[in-house]
């Protein structure tokens, strides 16, 4: 019986594992893929924008 309980935490790990993956998989895409995109365009317009602000420096 060690052999069972030897096993048993790779196989729990490898189904938690393969669940993740088809879930992972199965939600890129379809209607969340424009608002995650719009999402990722924006924090990156917002980015660029703070770094070509010229820094003005009160001396």
């Amino acid at each position: 019986m060690d052999y069972v309980s030897a096993l048993v935490p790779p196989v729990v790990m490898a189904v938690f594992f393969t669940g993740l993956i088809v879930t992972i998989v199965k939600t890129q895409g379809g209607a969340n893929k424009a608002k995650e995109d719009a999402a990722v365009d924006a924090a990156i317009s917002r980015a660029e924008a703070v770094r070509q602000t010229p820094k003005t420096g009160s001396a």
